[in-house]
Order: C-alpha cells, then sequence, then structure tokens
C-alpha cells in the first residue's frame, strides 16, 4: 500500500500549512473513518448516562467469569467503593487462553523489535505456554496468591511473561521501570514486602550495555522477605548467581511443568501494585485490583483505538514500567485479542527515522505516544518521516501529558497525512483506564483538548473550594465512581 498524500518537502512549507491548519478549530472525523468505525452513534453517551452501572456490566459481561458477578457497584461505604465483588475471575486466562481456545493461538500478540533490529514474533500460543512454565516456576520457588513479585526489565517478551504468570497465580506484581536506579528498585521492593524479583543479566540503552543483575545484588543484599531472583539472559551478561536464592529464567521453565490452571480470583483481588515516582516523599503505592481494572481498560482500550483485532497492528510506545504500558501494552490489547508491536529501543537509535522504518515493516495501524516524542520528532525534521510508507496508519493517539495543538496539528498532516483521526487521552496511574478522550468516529476533535468523558465517566470542576464551576477554569474531579 502506499500514500497518494503530498508530503510537505521543507520546514518554510511546513510552517505555512500549520499556520494554515491552525485557522481551523475543530477537525470531524474523516467520512472515510466513521463509516467503518466501531462505534457511530452518539447516543451512546446518553445511554451510559442513564445507566452507569448497567453500561459498565456490559462492559465486564465480555470477559470471561469463572463466577458470574450479581452485584456491579456496591457504594455501601464510600469512599470505599467495590465492582464486581461477588465475581471471579483470572487476568491470565482472559488475556491468553481464551483466545487459543477459540483458534487464536497462531495470531501475533507481539512483534518484538530488539534494540539493535533483531526481530521476533510472539504468538498467543506461545506466551500461554511460557506463562504457565512461568507461574508453575514461580509456585516451585514458593510463590502463591497473594506473594508479591517485583519485576525490573527493559522492554523485551519475558516482561510480558512475568506479569501474565503473576497474574495467573493471584501474585500482586510489582514493576519497577527499567529506567530507574537499583536503589528505586530497592525501595519499592522493600515497601511492598516483595518476596521474589524477575530481572535480567543486563540492558542496554542506545548501544550501551548496563550490567543490572549486578547493580540489583549490590542493594538487594539485606532485604528478608526477598527469597528468589529470577535472572532472564537478554545481554549474556556476566553475573553472580547466588545459591538457594538466584536461578536463571530458561533454566526455571526448563524444569517446570508445562500445564499451570489459571486459578479464579475475586474481582477485588489485587491484580499489581505500580508506586508513584517518590521525587517528593517514599514511592507511594497505588494498587489495581482484577474485575473492574480489567474491564475498563479492556473497553476503552478497544472503543477509543476503534480496534479490529483481527486486522490491526497496534503500537504503543510507552515502557511498560508506567500505567500506561500495563494498560495499553499489556493487559488491554491482550484482553481485546489484537496484535502489537514491543520496541526495546528509543525514538532516535539506531536512526531518528526508526519508528517510522517500524511502521512501515510492520504494517501498523494504529499508533499511540506522548507529546514529548511528538516535539522531538517534530524537531528532527519532516524528512524522517517522509522516507517511509506510512499509509497502514487509521488511527493516532496521544498519551501522558497535554498535548499543544502546534504538536497535535503536525501529529495529524505529517504522521497522519489527514485522513487519521487523532485521540488525545486523559487518565491517570489511579484510574487505571481512559477517562476523557473523543470517540474517533464520533466525537469531534479540538487540538490541546482530550474533549468529553467517555460514556459511563463522569467528570466535572470545581473551585479550591469543592464548589462546581459551570464554566471556566477549575480543578478536574471524577464525580461518579
Amino acid at each position: 500500500m502506499t500514500d497518494n498524500a503530498q508530503l510537505i518537502e521543507s520546514a518554510d512549507e511546513l510552517e505555512q500549512v500549520l499556520e494554515d491548519l491552525q485557522k481551523i478549530d475543530t477537525f470531524e472525523p474523516p467520512p472515510s473513518f466513521r463509516e467503518q468505525a466501531r462505534i457511530q452513534d452518539e447516543g451512546v453517551y446518553e445511554a451510559a448516562e442513564r445507566d452507569p452501572e448497567g453500561y459498565w456490566a456490559e462492559q465486564a459481561r465480555q470477559l470471561h467469569w469463572d463466577q458470574p458477578f450479581d452485584t456491579v457497584l456496591d457504594d455501601s461505604n464510600p469512599p470505599f467503593y467495590t465492582w464486581f465483588a461477588d465475581g471471579t475471575l483470572n487476568v491470565s486466562y482472559n488475556c491468553l487462553d481464551r483466545h487459543v481456545e477459540a483458534g487464536r493461538g497462531d495470531r501475533v500478540a507481539y512483534h518484538w523489535r530488539g534494540e539493535e533490529g533483531e526481530e521476533r514474533d510472539i504468538t498467543y500460543a506461545d506466551l500461554l505456554r511460557d506463562v504457565q512454565l512461568l507461574a508453575n516456576g514461580l509456585k516451585d520457588q514458593g510463590i502463591g496468591k497473594g506473594d508479591v513479585v517485583g519485576i525490573f526489565m527493559p522492554m523485551i517478551p519475558e516482561v510480558v511473561v512475568a506479569m501474565l504468570a503473576c497474574a495467573r497465580i493471584g501474585a500482586p506484581h510489582n514493576v519497577v521501570f527499567g529506567g530507574f536506579s537499583p536503589d528505586s528498585v530497592r525501595e519499592r521492593m522493600e515497601v511492598s514486602d516483595a518476596k521474589a524479583l524477575i530481572t535480567v543479566d543486563g540492558a542496554r540503552r542506545k548501544g550501551k550495555a548496563a550490567p543490572i543483575k549486578r547493580e540489583v545484588d549490590r542493594v538487594m543484599g539485606d532485604l528478608g522477605a526477598l527469597k528468589t531472583i529470577v535472572v532472564v539472559r537478554h545481554t549474556n551478561t556476566d553475573c553472580d548467581m547466588q545459591d538457594g536464592r538466584d536461578v536463571f529464567y530458561d533454566e526455571l521453565l526448563a524444569k517446570s511443568k508445562p500445564e499451570c490452571p489459571a486459578e479464579p480470583m475475586p474481582a477485588e483481588h489485587p491484580l499489581f501494585i505500580l508506586y508513584s515516582s517518590g521525587s517528593t516523599a517514599k514511592p507511594k503505592g497505588i494498587q489495581h485490583t482484577t474485575g473492574g481494572y480489567l474491564t475498563g481498560v479492556t473497553a476503552t482500550h478497544r472503543d477509543v483505538f476503534d480496534l479490529r483485532p483481527e486486522s490491526d497492528v497496534y503500537w504503543c510506545t510507552a515502557d511498560v514500567g508506567w500505567i500506561t504500558g500495563h494498560s495499553f501494552i499489556v493487559y488491554g490489547p491482550l484482553a481485546n485479542g489484537c496484535t502489537s508491536v514491543m520496541f526495546e529501543g528509543a525514538p532516535d537509535y539506531p536512526a531518528k527515522d526508526v519508528w517510522w522504518e517500524i511502521i512501515e515493516r510492520y504494517g501498523v495501524t494504529i499508533f499511540y505516544t506522548a507529546p514529548t516524542a511528538i516535539r522531538a520528532c517534530m524537531k528532527w525534521g519532516v524528512e524522517h518521516p517522509n522516507k517511509h510508507d506510512l499509509s497502514s496508519l487509521r488511527l493516532l493517539g496521544s498519551v501522558g501529558e497535554p498535548i499543544n495543538p502546534k504538536a497535535w496539528l503536525w501529529y495529524y498532516k505529517v504522521i497522519g497525512r489527514e485522513r487519521c483521526p487523532v485521540v488525545d487521552t486523559w487518565w491517570q496511574t489511579e484510574t487505571g483506564q481512559l477517562m476523557i478522550a473523543p470517540l474517533p468516529g464520533v466525537t469531534t476533535a479540538k487540538p490541546g483538548s482530550a474533549t468529553r468523558p467517555l460514556p459511563g465517566i463522569a467528570a466535572g470542576l470545581v473551585d479550591a473550594d469543592g464548589n462546581e464551576v459551570k464554566e471556566g477554569t477549575g480543578i478536574l474531579v471524577i464525580t461518579r465512581p
């Protein structure tokens, strides 16, 4: 497929085009997109507002429940609310087994691209096999329901295996961003009372190697709760292995039993803990539970990205160590059964066109990245995306921070070539799921605005005293569980 849109060749031409586009206040969904969109009727907002519990129950029932729920929302003890509390399910089963059992085991879950250009395709059946092996391996190490497992890894497929293996046996995971220092890892393991840590021998960033296991050993020695460290051989970096505590990932899987049935978990059972940055105080742990979280990320991933799992190739460029990676690299995409791209490297290594080369290589249809990255690409120039056929793209997304109108318009024009809706998404680590964003086949987009709350979400503005602000500037609040 080729892109017939006229390419912008010079910085002067680009400035003129962006100046002209800035005169346009809003952008309707392209007619060709609207006609094939999953959601075309704006009435979905009103229907969800009339019966929000019914709306979320409908979304939840699209998952597999071992014990179906009767109660949707229990709001009898505010501010402590529970969702689907009398139901049981397993996240790993919903992300893997049900797709394999439906005959989709050969579908690629991830096209993985290493920093130096290595490629691996991992199918749903591949993931299910390795997740069961690792889950049994963790159980052999004494890990069970309720035990916290730390994960400190780069963007490699094994990080997904580790997360889903934990979910399979009810062990909440605590993933630490791969760019954090060993001291930060130790602090998060200590405050979460982690019983095991899954890490790598070494990691790489822009051609430079880091001896991760050696750095971890330097700070973990006296953590009494930490009984096991599982080490993935990623860079073949030499590392010491402590007898009785350390085990290589491949050796653990080699001696594990192949079948590990997914254990049904109460909907309110903790799925994971994710810690804040700790820049002003000790890191604060945010805990997400099983049923409500999986319902939210599955529904919002499907609807905001207009997902077609049988044909889309979706790429979120975030790191798994942040909530965006948890929700929209791992749990949302896998629960929806789609094919994703996972990239180990940086957007400018080995060259500044590597993202656009990957989009062309894998036929990416949905691309989700951060405004900071978009602004960096703007600075590098249009010659880099212009080298590549980006005609596979049909939807663009923005996440992580507000996107300024000029960056939105550059993204829309240079990458989307005016045919791809841009979904600007607002949410938080605390929410786990998208909260305010366009529905791309319905919502009129405004550059720099996340537009309106999604169906089932109620939001408003208040002043510093908590009084409702009808118009103007205020504090954004979510007004309903």
